[in-house]
C-alpha cells in the first residue's frame, strides 16, 4: 500500500522502541534463514538428534510469524470494509516497526512498510521450508511435504513480489512497482488501496490455508518423521497398521 507520511495523525518521530522492534524483527528473519541453511546442509549427512528439534523450532517460529502477519492483513481488510475510501492503514504495532525500518532512508515514507512486509513474508517462507526439511529423511509419499512444497512455491512467488515492491521504492520509484500495484500504473487513491489490500489479503489467506493443511498432515505423520531422526527407531520395522494402498513412506537411504 502507499502509506503517505504521517497518515491518520500518527507522527513520524522514531522512538527507541520503534528501532529496537525493527532490529529484533529483522534479526528474527535472519536467524530463521540461518537455521534453514544449517538444516539443509546437516540433513545431507548422518542423523543428528538436534536437527529434529531445530526443524520443529523453525516451523514454530514460522507459524507464530505468519499468525502475526496474517492478522495484519485481516485488520487492513476489515478497516477497508469500514472505510473503503480512506487512505491505506496499518495497525499501530506494524506502523511502529515500519517507522523503525524506514530509518534506512527517511526520504522514502513507504520504504519502511515495504521492508516490514518483505521481512514478514520471508519469515513465513522459512517456516514452510522448515516443514520440507523436517520431512527430508522420509522418502515416498508424505502429504505434509507435498503441501509444504506447494506452499514454498506459492510463497516464493509472493516473496519475489515483495522484493520487487521494496526494490522499486528503494531505487527511487515514485510508487511501489509490482503485480499488486499493477506495475505502478494505478494512480494513488482508493482504487490502488482497494486493489492492493485485497490482493495481499487473498494471497496470505491462501498461503495460510496451505500452511494449516501441511501442519495437519505433519501432525498425523509425526511418528514416521520423528523416526527419521532416531537411529534406534529407524531400524525397527514399520507396524503393519501403517500399511496403505499407496506406497508407504520409508526412511531416506534405507531399503
Amino acid at each position: 500500500m502507499e502509506h503517505p507520511s504521517g497518515m491518520h495523525g500518527m507522527g513520524n518521530a522514531v522512538s527507541f522502541a520503534d528501532t529496537a522492534g525493527a532490529v529484533l524483527f529483522i534479526a528474527w528473519a535472519v536467524a530463521m534463514w540461518l537455521a534453514v541453511a544449517v538444516l539443509a546442509y546437516a540433513n545431507r549427512g548422518p542423523v543428528r538428534p538436534w536437527l529434529y528439534k531445530t526443524a520443529v523450532g523453525l516451523i514454530g517460529l514460522g507459524v507464530v510469524g505468519q499468525i502475526g502477519h496474517f492478522q495484519e492483513h485481516v485488520a487492513q481488510a476489515a478497516y477497508w470494509i469500514a472505510n473503503p475510501y480512506a487512505p491505506a492503514w496499518m495497525t499501530p504495532w506494524a506502523h511502529s516497526l515500519a517507522r523503525g525500518m524506514g530509518q534506512v532512508d527517511m526520504t522514502k515514507p513507504s520504504l519502511g512498510m515495504e521492508i516490514l512486509h518483505l521481512t514478514g513474508n520471508f519469515i513465513f517462507l522459512a517456516g514452510l521450508v522448515g516443514i520440507v526439511q523436517i520431512t527430508r529423511r522420509v522418502t515416498g509419499h508424505l502429504k505434509s511435504r507435498k503441501w509444504a512444497r506447494m506452499g514454498v512455491w506459492m510463497q516464493g512467488i509472493h516473496g519475489v513480489e515483495h522484493v520487487v515492491l521494496t526494490l522499486s521504492v528503494a531505487l527511487g520509484a515514485s510508487r511501489a512497482i509490482g503485480l499488486s500495484t499493477w506495475f505502478g500504473l494505478i494512480e494513488p487513491g482508493p482504487a490502488l488501496v482497494t486493489y492492493r489490500v485485497w490482493w495481499h489479503f487473498v494471497a496470505n489467506l491462501v498461503g495460510s490455508a496451505i500452511l494449516a493443511v501441511s501442519l495437519y498432515h505433519l501432525w498425523k505423520e509425526k511418528r514416521m518423521v520423528k523416526a527419521g531422526y532416531d537411529e534406534a527407531g529407524a531400524e525397527e520395522p514399520t507396524p503393519a497398521g501403517h500399511a496403505q494402498a499407496e506406497r508407504e513412506p520409508v526412511l531416506a537411504g534405507r531399503p
